[in-house]
């Protein structure tokens, strides 16, 4: 099924990029709460601790559950209702929510329960990434997936336009804290109406599909063999687990750093932010436009080599024009970067075994991610910071570059990362696997029995093989 062949089905629901359309403006309201209430909490963690080592631990909580059990959802996502695991994903995230806004309502609200929400809120986010890109891969045309890339990276990016603004605006007016959680639960539930209204198809069973059946485990284990076996997946992979090490332990402290740096200026947090929003957006347009690169490895190792050029200068600015120049150059090559490697992924894996494969290469890529966020706190607050401060030992080393005092040693650690970053890009092209991918790994097989395609979704009904 194509994009083009069905705009309802028989029971009147949309389906192909009408249907896509629906759930992406869904996508796009909830994603904008959720940055809101986001942006709102990080505020309300560092006013509160006054360290950046807090921070990183609710980004930890609410990253690490998902890494963790990846492989095991990536498996019920291809034996289970795609549409039926995404609304579990935002019902859990609603609950989460609402527990934050409950304790904080009433006075209770403590540090280590925004660690015990997020890794809850965590565990069911581990269904969203494979099942939303499965259901992408049969709800639209192959020659769509770029397109669809793009829109997706504008309501991501959309959000952080106007999230990070709205929120510093409304945390001191009687809305406060409270009314942003509120908000983020409220669109949440736009983004389950969203899909409750479409119809999004099964995948079609095909040759490798029908191999990779078996017990839960072997079918939890199947990415990894699958993606092991493709020197250059697993090449592709690991360029973006080094990437995300070096990117994730400098933007770990860019709030506590320009927090540090103005005062707790919550007005240039915001702008900022929003900054890297619009560079987002821009990129996203540029990409739903353009398509990206001919060639899609281009738009993935390219597009980190200039994107990190953005941290350097992030960490060497000390105002907010030189930060919202560094966030825009960040931002904008985000889209190009994910849009290129999701293009190569759809196109060499078959769609009903996308979910595993797919939640594999997540875990691979991103399993530096916690490590990061974990090393970056405390190394902030226990080395770079003190040994940026007026007698530290860094400063007759580096302080004329990165300036000495509060948010210098954190600042640092940006021009590192960026640096690193660099070279991780544009080192990439000397892999061969990795350069060649395209070319290399043909595309994915045709379904083998074209009959069994759904044709209805089946709505809150799930079916699992035997385990």
């Amino acid at each position: 099924m194509t994009d083009q062949d069905f705009s309802v089905t028989p029971q009147g629901r949309p389906t192909g990029m009408r249907a896509f359309t629906i759930v992406w403006i869904g996508q796009l309201v909830s994603l904008l709460g959720t940055a809101m209430a986001g942006f709102a909490l990080a505020y309300w963690a560092y006013i509160t601790t006054g360290t950046a080592t807090a921070l990183a631990l609710v980004g930890f909580f609410a990253f690490a559950p998902t890494m963790l059990i990846s492989p095991v959802a990536g498996a019920l996502v291809d034996r289970w209702n795609r549409k039926l695991m995404m609304m579990l994903s935002d019902l859990a995230a609603i609950s989460s929510t609402a527990v934050v806004l409950l304790l904080y309502t009433t006075g209770n609200l403590q540090i280590w329960h925004l660690y015990i929400t997020g890794a809850f809120a965590s565990v069911f986010g581990a269904f969203q990434f494979p099942a939303y890109s499965a259901a992408v891969t049969t709800m639209v045309s192959k020659k769509q997936y770029g397109r669809a890339s793009g829109m997706l990276s504008t309501a991501q990016f959309a959000s952080g336009i106007f999230a990070p603004i709205l929120a510093a605006a409304l945390i001191i007016t009687p809305i406060g804290i409270g009314g942003i959680l509120t908000i983020d639960i409220l669109t949440f539930l736009v983004a389950i109406g969203a899909l409750l209204i479409v119809h999004i198809p099964q995948p079609i069973v095909t040759e490798e599909g029908l191999k990779s059946r078996g017990s839960l485990w072997k079918e939890s284990i199947y990415g990894f063999r699958y993606i092991f076996k493709r020197p250059g997946l697993l090449g592709l992979q690991l360029v973006f687990f080094s990437i995300n090490l070096v990117a994730v332990f400098g933007n770990t402290v860019s709030t506590p750093m320009i927090l540090a740096r103005t005062g707790n200026d919550a007005a240039v947090l915001g702008i900022v932010q929003s900054i890297m929003g619009v560079g987002g957006v821009v990129g996203s347009v540029v990409l739903s436009v353009w398509g990206g690169p001919k060639r899609r490895v281009h738009g993935v190792l390219a597009g980190m080599g200039l994107g990190m050029t953005g941290m350097v200068l992030m960490g060497l600015g000390r105002n907010l024009y030189v930060w919202s120049i560094a966030a825009f150059i960040s931002l904008f090559f985000i889209p190009i970067i994910n849009g290129s490697n999701q293009a190569i992924w759809q196109s060499k894996v078959a769609p009903d075994v996308q979910g595993r494969v797919f939640a594999t290469r997540a875990l691979i890529a991103q399993i530096s991610v916690p490590v990061a966020m974990l090393l970056s706190g405390p190394l902030a607050d226990y080395y770079f910071e003190p040994a940026l401060m007026a007698d530290g030992s860094l400063q007759p080393v580096f302080g004329w570059l990165v300036g000495i005092g509060p948010g210098a040693g954190m600042a640092l650690m940006f021009v590192i990362a960026g640096v690193c970053g660099v070279f991780i890009g544009f080192g990439g092209y000397t892999i061969k696997a990795v350069r060649d991918v395209e070319d290399v790994i043909p595309d994915h097989q045709a379904a083998v029995n074209p009959n069994r395609a759904a044709t209805a979704d089946a709505d809150i009904h799930s079916s699992s093989r035997p385990s």
